[in-house]
């Protein structure tokens, strides 16, 4: 391929339609390299502006002015791997775990923009702007597309995770969220609470195993099978509330004793142990939009009840 024609192909990539339909006028005039030249860095810079602006980063500490010497234990080759970028080309995630005033939020911020500065978008937030946008929305339509605004980037830091506790429903949407990152985008999260402190911060989590404790095993073989823990507790939690703990605790031994650890299974074992008692199914209500508590069961009265009713208005 010849001068000219890896200029072809970069006026193509670039779209300039104009210049190619009088590209042999255009390639006598002796401007045509720097034209394209031009045109490329002036993409490049705005593309980096918009993504600068749009990845509400903030101002930071650059890395090279880092103290290592004040955080005692701060594994600085993690940071320098993250920094590389590498995790995000598995869309792995990672987690920046510490006492308050260490520099997690400043790190995360430098790894958001290397990011940016290599191509990427980006998107830093904290967990309370995060969970506050999206539990305001009134609407599923509207949550749909917020959704997308923090599912879409191919960064996206979530800061200050535990300096408040979150209700079941901000929870909730937490775990939606990473369920749909999971495995396609890298989510890196700042926190200064330790995993063994996780369910004060999350009390979602503690509800289901609280509810049923056969829960926590089946998790931690889901999670030894690689599967997704966000989908998995998610749809557990939906069981939990559509079936109540007795039943989903005696479903999920069930699906462990099948060596299935999946919510597909536990519904199955849940559907079966119904039939068997010749029960109604459980009835969901759909709640108006404008109500957050969206997570109400209602269970219709059985039927005999009824019957006693009649006879009581009989006598």
């Amino acid at each position: 391929m010849n001068n000219l024609d890896v200029l072809h192909a970069r006026a193509k990539a670039l779209g300039l339609h104009g210049l190619l339909a009088h590209w042999h006028d255009a390639t006598a005039a002796g401007w045509l390299h720097d034209l394209i030249e031009w045109e490329e860095q002036e993409r490049a810079r705005r593309s980096l502006e918009r993504r600068l602006k749009e990845a509400h980063i903030g101002r930071f500490k650059p890395l090279c002015d880092f103290d290592w010497a004040w955080p005692k234990k701060c594994d600085k080759p993690a940071i320098e791997a993250l920094m590389s970028l590498e995790f995000l080309n598995d869309a792995t995630n990672a987690i920046l775990v510490g006492p308050n005033g260490i520099g997690k939020s400043t790190l995360a911020q430098n790894i958001a923009h290397q990011a940016v500065i290599h191509g990427h978008t980006a998107l830093f937030t904290t967990a309370g702007q995060l969970l506050g946008d999206l539990a305001a929305l009134d609407s599923d339509s509207a949550l749909r597309r917020r959704l997308r605004h923090y599912v879409n980037p191919t960064l996206l830091v979530i800061d200050e995770v535990g300096y408040l506790s979150y209700s079941n429903r901000h929870a909730d949407l937490l775990f939606e969220l990473i369920s749909r990152r999971y495995e396609h985008k890298s989510t890196l999260v700042t926190t200064n609470r330790p995993f063994a402190e996780w369910r004060e911060v999350f009390p979602t989590a503690d509800r289901l195993s609280h509810a049923a404790p056969a829960s926590k095993t089946l998790l931690i073989r889901a999670a030894e099978r690689g599967s997704n823990l966000g989908s998995i507790t998610g749809a557990l939690l939906r069981l939990l509330d559509r079936y109540g703990a007795a039943e989903m605790q005696a479903a999920i031994i069930e699906a462990l004793d099948r060596n299935v650890p999946h919510p597909s299974a536990v519904r199955l074992a849940l559907e079966r142990r119904r039939h068997e008692r010749q029960q109604l199914p459980p009835v969901a209500a759909n709640l108006s939009d404008h109500v957050q508590a969206r997570d109400v069961a209602v269970r219709p009265p059985r039927l005999e009840l009824y019957d006693q009713l009649k006879g009581t208005s009989d006598e």
